[in-house]
């Protein structure tokens, strides 16, 4: 599908790598962008149509659709992050709680749209996912499980919305320069290039974007016989 005369509904829009896919769809010509956020007083960005939009919550999502029955491209961007060591005492709870909107609020909201999507034609569902789906580091396992969880359900919907004309992208990268990993002293990608990669993705119809380095070479280092996500080996 082309950018240029869609309209887009991009959760999680109101700051970072949000932020960035609705000002780089505004600027791709995108017709109309709603920008999904839990408070919209928070979208500050000019041209864009804030929607009050908690990925968790049945009545927010209902009040979605109703307003935004027009779009063919929606990105799952809302997410969180946590890093309660899984075997810690509140990694079941901390676990559930990254589940609740990494994993079903991404199923809510392409369930919710997914007949939107199909009245006009198909279009586009976008799940940003993470390297961190392929691997887990010492201090991201729940956000791991999380986004592991997230791109098997990415693959199926991919399944199942294939019918009906809808392409599922599915979006890998790693460490973005964005206040979710500010503390995080690693090599940050710009959000800004993240979005770019993705929009490009979509215009080629590509069903997996890998949106930067560290993405490309977890997912090459598939075939090694020690794979990046088995970890370092013990000594």
């Amino acid at each position: 599908m082309k950018i240029k005369g869609s309209i887009a509904l991009v959760t999680g829009a109101n700051r970072g790598l949000g932020l960035a896919y609705a000002k780089a769809l505004l600027a791709a010509g995108a017709r109309k962008v709603y920008a999904g956020a839990r408070d919209p007083s928070s979208v500050t960005l000019a041209g864009v149509v804030p929607v009050k939009l908690d990925v968790t919550n049945a009545d927010d999502l209902a009040a979605a659709v109703a307003t935004c029955g027009d779009v063919d491209l929606v990105i799952n961007n809302a997410g969180i992050i946590g890093s309660d060591d899984l075997l810690s005492s509140t990694g079941v709870e901390a676990l559930q709680t990254v589940l609740e909107t990494n994993l079903y609020g991404v199923l809510a909201v392409s369930r919710a749209f997914a007949p939107v999507l199909r009245a006009n034609g198909g279009g586009a569902l976008v799940n940003m996912l993470s390297a961190l789906s392929w691997a887990s580091l010492p201090n991201t396992g729940a956000y791991s499980v999380s986004k592991a969880a997230a791109w098997s359900l990415t693959n199926g919907l991919r399944n199942e919305l294939r019918e009906q004309g809808t392409l599922v992208v599915g979006v890998h990268a790693g460490y973005i320069d964005t206040d979710m990993v500010k503390d995080v002293d690693s090599p940050k990608s710009r959000p800004e290039d993240i979005a770019q990669a993705v929009l490009a993705g979509i215009e080629a119809g590509d069903q997996e974007v890998l949106a930067d380095d560290t993405a490309r070479h977890i997912k090459a280092g598939f075939s090694q016989p020690q794979a990046l996500y088995l970890g370092a080996r013990s000594a």
